[in-house]
């Protein structure tokens, strides 16, 4: 039976990373305070009525952070990015962060698990520079952690109103030629590793994991939505011309992937950590399907 030492602070808790991993920590009777900045929107009261805590913070208000961190045993530290047109604001991650676990720390917290983002083999700067400072911050911090770097999420085919990914009037569009295989990976299963992580803290304890559950190219992975939606999806590159406009970093993974780079998982390691890691087509089955044909037959 848990008990309130067994708290979980779940920041980032109406995002992806941050409600999956709430949801399941609760489903495994973990009781959870999730950090939000608003109470009132769907996503906090979803998490609410799931027999979530709530509790109203904001990485820039310090006070209302030292107060989420007291009386948990672990955090689930999601990424507080500032990112704008020019790309990551790196100092303002950072400091979020370092100032998250510094507060965890100070409050006793016994338990880290920071979930980042992996990096290409050859490009250390797309949105990774912050996060491993955090990283490092937490793996010096003298708690237990567990540090998660995934992949790019299949529910990003799910997005809406961005110049890439998701599917808009049948076309995919995105960086990657169409033809390199691209790793990727279910939020679910960030949540799950992560619930493995609290669940067993010795099993994970000072491990840094990629995490990714298939690899498939561009235009295969369109046409498995085809096929399994029936509505047809088509992938597009995005021209150099159109990476370079939209900044340096955009534009050095533009040129490194036809170069070849790409991310590099150990997807079959995972699966010993994680033996129901997901494939893309368990993700389309279980909810990719039906969330993709309500978005596509609008």
């Amino acid at each position: 039976m848990s008990s309130q030492h067994d708290r979980i602070l779940v920041t980032g808790a109406t995002g992806k990373q941050g409600g999956a991993t709430a949801r399941t920590l609760l489903a495994d009777g973990i009781p959870v305070r999730a950090l939000v900045r608003d109470p009132h929107a769907p996503a906090a009261r979803a998490l609410a009525e799931l027999g979530a805590e709530l509790a109203i913070g904001d990485f820039d208000a310090p006070d209302t952070i030292a107060a989420a961190v007291t009386d948990v045993r672990a955090v689930f530290g999601v990424p507080p990015a500032a990112f704008g047109p020019d790309g990551w604001n790196i100092e303002a991650e950072t400091t979020r962060g370092e100032a998250l676990v510094a507060a965890s720390r100070a409050a006793g917290v016994e338990q880290f698990v920071f979930t980042g983002v992996a990096s290409f083999a050859r490009d250390k700067q797309w949105g990774t520079n912050g996060k491993r400072r955090i990283e490092q911050a937490v793996a010096e911090s003298g708690m237990r952690y567990t540090l998660l770097r995934p992949v790019r999420f299949m529910e990003n085919y799910l997005a809406q109103g961005l110049p890439v990914d998701g599917i808009h009037d049948g076309v995919h569009r995105h960086l990657f030629p169409a033809d390199l295989p691209v790793q990727m990976i279910a939020v679910d299963d960030i949540a799950a590793v992560a619930a493995l992580a609290f669940a067993d803290p010795d099993r994970l304890q000072g491990r840094t994991l990629d995490l990714a559950g298939d690899q498939l190219t561009m235009r295969v992975a369109a046409a498995r939505i085809t096929e399994a939606t029936g509505i047809p999806v088509r992938y597009e590159e995005v021209p150099e011309s159109e990476a370079a406009e939209r900044g340096p970093q955009i534009h050095n993974v533009w040129r490194l992937t036809r170069e070849g780079d790409s991310w590099n998982a150990d997807i079959p390691a995972l699966r010993e950590i994680h033996p129901a890691l997901r494939t893309f087509d368990t993700w389309l089955t279980e909810t990719g399907t039906a969330q993709l044909k309500s978005l596509l037959a609008g």
